[in-house]
């Protein structure tokens, strides 16, 4: 492990600290030569599609264009490490639980199908086709097809992710959680019957115009690095980045392009926020209410503020938000927020000076209890101005995995629309189920119910990425049988049912060879383009299977009268992508089209200001400023105990719950993750000194005890009341119950908690 200290990281991000610690990533996975190789061919022209964030790519016939999250990403998947059977046989399940989601990660790639044996609580190799017949049998044996249940990473090509909606509809049953259930499940419900898409509706292109950008609890500096190459582009040209967060994070305030030779040879960098509001967690929904009041006076005091063509001719419910926005009291705005009420004015006139802007927003917004409504006021801000169907405006919902946004448009959700089950009836035959499925949370308590027996997993790390990870793990090891398909060790294979399997497969960056020849999959970034991805690498292991055969495989050793040809489907993924235009109207001529240059993009009707919603129209929609949150109830609970609102966060180490070292780099944390930032005269109040180790409890109302114990505090720039802390380490903390109302995404951004002196320290 490396040296443990706290120590303030001066440089800006990206640069020379970016391009040392991808270097660092090669030669730790012993891939110098063939890593460099490879990061050449990410993002390319006939390469692969970077396995790492959605953000898109300006130009797939473009040089190489340096990221070092998704460098890592692209390593950790080219590693030259190797874990096989001979790794498995050295070390039980129980000692692998001791060790750290780092440790595992870094073990290397998965070579053989391997199931687990309880006697020796060992995972053992077997063939594939013993792996098949045995998820077929378990499968075929279940009396309800609803208990199975079947997750899906955001990392799955969309002809896999279509394959495997396919084949589990064809089964029986809706129950598809996924990632985005976890994410960004909020934005979508949001955005639907206000504008009537839950994507974005902007492209790189919008950059380029927009006299002002709005940034809402994002930290692109590590979660999606290519994001920074944009904002500097927009800053430089003059336009206004205005950011709401609560942390001062380096990502926004200032970025060196290492592909600019100025600036690596300066040791200079370009400031990227012109505006920079720390509001406190959850607070942003007031913070952007304080906003369009400033906005509604304006229009009141000097006139021409406010699109008003657009909003007679394109809106509803213009009235009740005016109403709602004038009765509001600063007082409140400014409490909720934590901002004063001179900032949000602040705020608001930038907005008013910019003909054209866009809002972006991250998991800051979508995991909080009022998410969907704080979403909805995002889009009555765009909608104020005309901001949405035109150039350099519009809604920028920033994804995660790289394929999550192409999962839900084949068709990998819990509560599929009526029209999709209708097409899928009449182009293969069979009668879908109608009923709703399982989300996440719902699919936890399912099996602790004892109603979810099998759990198939494409993808992911359900145990280390689900909220309240001992309801989580005991849900797991309740199913009678749980199957992983994955590149690499993870903890959710050794938090396992009765009967457990590890299918290895193909990464992104690996050659893909069917009997119809190399093959290329295809994936939808965050703004709704979706191009073709070909490995370039020789596989890990020749037992590898891509995920598509791997579905199309256990497809037809599960549905024996099928009329679906499952494996002739795969010896060619141009038959796939064939199926799925004729499932879905905005992939016509899907081969066609995805082989030209960058790919295309796909029909957004929002950013032609044509509106899906019932009345026709853009909605605007009003929302109280909430001021009755769990932080809220548990303040009121405990008042003689400081209660504090817990955001998980990720390091600059790591994506999701894929952990590529212990450094923190920008936050000035190395060599370790149990850190709590908060602010110093927070620590003071508590009786205690920067650097004094703590355990947090939860504060909920269902007399459960949640706990995470030994965390150092690290003095930082952080609103009073609020803390941050990683996960997956903290999401024991995250009630299974506390989830957004209109979405069930789960409240990580705001977990009501109370720190103690850590009981080793006392000991």
């Amino acid at each position: 492990m490396d040296k443990q200290k706290i120590e303030f990281y001066p440089g800006p991000a990206g640069g020379w600290g970016a391009l040392r610690s991808v270097k660092n990533t090669l030669l730790r996975n012993d891939i110098a030569l063939k890593g460099a190789r490879t990061l050449l061919s990410a993002n390319q022209q006939g390469g692969f599609d970077c396995p790492g964030c959605a953000w898109p790519d300006r130009n797939h016939a473009s040089s190489f264009e340096f990221c070092e999250n998704g460098a890592k990403a692209v390593a950790a998947e080219a590693t030259a490490r190797r874990a096989g059977p001979e790794f498995f046989a050295r070390h039980t399940v129980s000692e692998m639980m001791a060790q750290s989601d780092f440790w595992l990660e870094d073990q290397g790639r998965l070579t053989h199908p391997m199931r687990y044996d309880a006697a020796s609580d060992r995972y053992l190799p077997l063939d594939w086709d013993a792996a098949f017949a045995l998820i077929a049998q378990q499968l075929q044996a279940l009396p309800d097809p609803n208990q199975a249940i079947f997750y899906t990473s955001g990392r799955a090509s969309n002809e896999a992710a279509f394959l495997y909606q396919l084949f589990v509809r064809e089964y029986g049953t809706n129950n598809f959680p996924d990632c985005s259930n976890m994410c960004h499940e909020a934005s979508g419900n949001g955005m639907r019957p206000q504008i009537g898409v839950g994507k974005g509706t902007v492209t790189l292109e919008d950059f380029e115009h927009a006299d002002a950008i709005f940034i809402f609890g994002q930290n692109p500096g590590t979660n999606h690095p290519r994001m920074l190459g944009e904002l500097r582009a927009a800053h430089k040209r003059g336009a206004r980045i205005v950011s709401f967060n609560p942390l001062h994070e380096r990502g926004l305030e200032r970025f060196q392009d290492p592909q600019s030779k100025l600036e690596m040879a300066t040791m200079s960098a370009t400031p990227i926020s012109t505006h920079y509001f720390q509001v406190r967690a959850g607070g942003d929904l007031a913070a952007v209410k304080g906003m369009m009041k400033h906005v509604l006076e304006q229009q009141a005091a000097r006139g021409g503020v406010l699109d008003q063509a657009f909003i007679a001719e394109h809106t509803s419910g213009f009235e009740a938000l005016a109403a709602d926005l004038q009765a509001e009291d600063w007082e409140v705005l400014a409490r909720e927020s934590g901002l004063s009420e001179a900032q949000m004015r602040a705020a608001g006139e930038v907005y008013i000076g910019a003909g054209s802007a866009i809002v972006c927003w991250g998991m800051g917004i979508t995991q909080h209890t009022h998410s969907v409504a704080t979403v909805q006021m995002l889009v009555n801000l765009l909608l104020l101005r005309g901001n949405l169907g035109r150039q350099g405006a519009g809604a920028c919902p920033v994804r995660g995995h790289s394929n999550v946004q192409g999962d839900r448009s084949m068709g990998i959700w819990e509560k599929p629309p009526a029209a999709l089950l209708d097409r899928l009836q009449q182009v293969f035959g069979f009668a879908p189920p109608r009923a709703d499925g399982v989300d996440t949370v719902e699919a936890i308590r399912l099996m602790l119910d004892g109603h979810g027996r099998v759990f198939f997993a494409l993808g992911g790390n359900f145990a280390a990425a689900a909220p309240d990870t001992d309801a989580t793990w005991r849900a797991l090891r309740q199913c009678d049988l749980t199957v992983h398909v994955t590149t690499k060790l993870n903890r959710s294979h050794l938090v396992h049912g009765r009967d457990a399997l590890i299918l290895p497969c193909l990464g992104r960056t690996e050659i893909d060879m069917q009997a119809g020849g190399a093959q290329s999959v295809s994936v939808e970034d965050s703004m709704s383009m979706v191009h073709l991805s070909a490995g370039i690498n020789a596989p890990a292991s020749e037992l590898l299977l891509s995920e598509p055969a791997i579905v199309a495989r256990l497809a037809a050793a599960t549905l024996t009268q099928s009329r679906i040809p499952w494996r002739w489907l795969v010896e060619d993924y141009a038959r796939v992508r064939d199926l799925i235009a004729q499932v879905f109207d905005d992939f016509k001529d899907f081969n066609a089209l995805v082989a030209k240059p960058g790919g295309f993009r796909l029909r957004n009707t929002a950013s032609e200001r044509v509106w899906n919603t019932p009345g026709g129209k853009a909605v605007f929609v009003a929302h109280a400023v909430p001021c009755d949150t769990p932080v809220h109830r548990a303040r009121v609970r405990t008042p003689d105990q400081i209660v504090f609102s817990l955001m998980t966060m990720r390091s600059h180490d790591q994506y999701n719950t894929t952990v590529y070292g212990m450094d923190d780099r920008y936050r000035g944390v190395f060599g370790q993750r149990r850190v709590v930032f908060i602010h110093a005269e927070d620590i003071r109040a508590l009786g205690m000194n920067d650097g004094d180790w703590v355990d947090l409890l939860s504060v909920w109302d269902d007399g459960q005890e949640r706990r995470a114990d030994g965390f150092r505090l690290v003095a930082y720039d952080i609103p009073r009341g609020n803390i941050g802390a990683y996960y997956p380490e903290t999401n024991p903390l995250v009630p299974l119950a506390s989830t957004a109302i209109g979405a069930g995404t789960p409240t990580s951004k705001s977990v009501p908690v109370v720190l103690k002196a850590h009981a080793a320290a006392l000991t």
